[in-house]
């Protein structure tokens, strides 16, 4: 598989049947062997509900980008503007709330492609920062974003099904 052969793209409201997917596929890959049925049955149904895509779709201040192989989405990347973050709400920032990848095509760049596209984004729109959340015992994300130039500043809590958990927020500053 050639890195040219992978296009980003934006997703519409067009989309949201693939979103479901890739969003559901992914996050089940990630998180599955480290929490109970129950809270990921509980987290998928909700938090990839067609209700919940359809108002993040529709949100001004989120964006989505599928990376496409051969017209198939096998990775996604949601951004959030001002009021849309999940946490800081800098009107300045950019927070990257999702890059997921379907675990087939781990260590192919696809998850690279799409944090790229998000710099991009915050290049444009002259951002001082990005800043996102990621699992402490996800250390292959973690990893990916020190690589990347990310320094942890801060925790908070994230709760799947019944369960809390901490995330390290991490940033890279811009200017």
């Amino acid at each position: 598989m050639e890195v040219e052969s992978i296009n980003i793209k934006k997703a519409t409201l067009n989309d949201i049947d693939q979103l479901q997917y890739i969003g559901r596929e992914t996050f089940s890959e990630t998180f599955s062997s480290s929490n109970t049925e129950e809270n990921m049955s509980k987290y998928l149904d909700e938090g990839f509900s067609h209700e919940k895509l359809m108002d993040e779709l529709s949100n001004v201040g989120s964006e989505f980008y599928f990376a496409l192989f051969k017209n198939k989405v096998i990775g996604y990347l949601k951004i959030n503007f001002g009021a849309s973050q999940t946490e800081l709400k800098d009107e300045e920032a950019l927070e990257i709330e999702r890059i997921y990848v379907l675990r087939a095509f781990h260590g192919k760049k696809v998850g690279q492609m799409l944090y790229e596209k998000a710099l991009e984004i915050a290049k444009q729109k002259k951002t001082p920062y990005v800043w996102l959340g990621v699992w402490e015992e996800n250390q292959r994300a973690i990893r990916f974003y020190q690589k990347n130039g990310f320094v942890a500043f801060d925790k908070h809590i994230f709760k799947l099904g019944d369960d809390e958990q901490t995330d390290v927020m991490m940033k890279l500053e811009l200017a």
